[in-house]
């Protein structure tokens, strides 16, 4: 018989690509919110602005790719794995999940009506933004954050922060 191991990490070397997000843009929208709306705002949604102030490492993401296991979703260092748990992910966003599920389940996206509604677009110019990328409808960024400026110019200030958010 014979044995079965784990290959070894040098038998798994993963070459990845890796997109950085441009969040300038972001960074100025956050900057339109004084400073009560950025209170509320992080009430609501956490560290997830602050999170585009953030320094990134591509090569400490490119090195930390090489250990992730997929199919177990988790780090695989040595004889032991490592995964995040939820209760990390909240203390990392300053987002108490209270209850809610934390992730939508592959294959299941909210409706554009329903988008429509948080976003305080209508749902006849989401239907004309929209974009299918790999078989997902979404709303170009670029469309968001057109909305989210005219919102701010308006003293708007939920909806700009619900359009932030997304």
């Amino acid at each position: 018989m014979g044995s079965s191991q784990a290959p070894s990490l040098k038998n798994r070397f993963y070459q990845i690509k890796i997109k950085s997000l441009g969040v300038a843009s972001l960074k100025e929208l956050g900057q339109l919110m004084g400073q009560l709306q950025r209170q509320a705002f992080r009430k609501a949604n956490g560290k997830i602005w602050e999170l585009t102030m953030a320094e990134v490492s591509i090569e400490a993401i490119a090195s930390l790719a090489q250990f992730y296991d997929q199919p177990l979703r988790c780090f695989t260092f040595g004889d032991f794995q490592l995964t995040p748990m939820v209760e990390e992910f909240e203390e990392i966003l300053g987002c108490p999940l209270g209850g809610r599920k934390p992730y939508l389940f592959s294959g299941f996206y909210p409706s554009l009506a329903r988008v429509s509604k948080i976003v305080k677009i209508s749902t006849q110019e989401l239907d004309r933004e929209k974009q299918v990328e790999n078989g997902v409808v979404g709303v170009p960024r670029k469309c968001l954050e057109a909305e989210a400026r005219t919102l701010a110019s308006q003293d708007e200030w939920a909806p700009f922060m619900d359009v932030l958010a997304l």
